[in-house]
């Protein structure tokens, strides 16, 4: 049986969220590099030249990387054989509410959707709990910002819409975005279950290596169309021109209803910001 200590799972969670707000992941650096030298456009070149520039300098000086620190999205996965003798969503809110007063990051919660009171320390946190088997407890930390999660769309289609009929919405909600979700993005794509499960397949598929494939030969094969068609819509880095819009497209799938084609659209920016770690 493994002893979490409420203590421990406290300042793991404030480390994570400050890592992910100071710290790009280094699969997406690379694959910034990557799209640099990839992009046609002198302009583009130009700001993903800065965008690269602008992480190290938060690596280096401990600083975030954008001023928009997110809403901060928990996914923990718990063991059978892990002991908690504490309420796990309390620890999991003063985790963050220490990172985001001790890290200087900005608050950016409000505690009711129309008075839009600041709770002054960025909690409640988002949290997602699933249960696995084993001793470990996985925790990964996403703090999310508002420019690209405001792109973002559900959407109910019909079966006979299909294949092609995601792929109609994802480049018109692509193409509608425009500069707005601080491109080049990284596209999660959840399809199937209900209206609440894809959202929560999309948010997942964010959580992906920037390099993975999907296992899912139909999922492969529509992430792979889908980054080459939504790297030439033209929008490029920043929305002002070039043949990179896109990082990676993430397609995660589920069963569905038989009257039911449930797509969720979950777009990530370039900093795409989480951190992971198993205690």
């Amino acid at each position: 049986m493994n002893i979490i200590n409420r203590h421990i799972l406290i300042e793991t969670v404030e480390r994570l969220c400050i890592e992910a707000n100071y710290q790009i992941e280094q699969d997406v650096l690379d694959a910034l590099n990557e799209s640099q030298n990839k992009e046609l456009s002198p302009i583009g070149q130009d700001v993903l030249s800065q965008i690269i520039q602008n992480d190290i300098i938060a690596i280096n000086d401990s600083k975030p990387m954008c001023q928009d620190t997110g809403i901060v999205v928990v996914f923990l996965e718990i063991g059978n054989l892990i002991s908690l003798n504490f309420d796990i969503y309390d620890a999991v809110n003063e985790g963050v509410r220490n990172a985001y007063q001790n890290g200087y990051l900005r608050k950016s919660v409000v505690k009711h959707p129309f008075n839009r009171e600041n709770t002054k320390d960025n909690t409640p946190a988002i949290i997602h709990i699933k249960l696995t088997m084993g001793d470990n407890l996985k925790i990964t930390v996403a703090p999310k910002g508002a420019g690209s999660e405001n792109m973002s769309l559900v959407k109910m289609l019909t079966p006979a819409e299909g294949y092609e009929g995601v792929k109609k919405l994802v480049l018109n909600t692509i193409f509608n975005a425009k500069g707005k979700p601080c491109p080049p993005i990284i596209l999660g794509l959840g399809i199937g279950g209900n209206l609440e499960k894809a959202a929560l397949l999309a948010k997942e598929a964010l959580m992906r290596p920037i390099k993975d494939k999907s296992e899912d030969e139909i999922a492969r094969k529509l992430e792979d169309e889908l980054l080459d068609e939504i790297n030439r819509l033209g929008i490029g880095p920043m929305g002002y021109g070039g043949t990179q819009t896109a990082l990676a497209v993430k397609v995660n799938v589920f069963p569905c209803h038989i009257a039911s084609l449930p797509v969720a659209i979950n777009i990530q920016c370039h900093a795409s910001r989480h951190k992971t770690i198993i205690l």
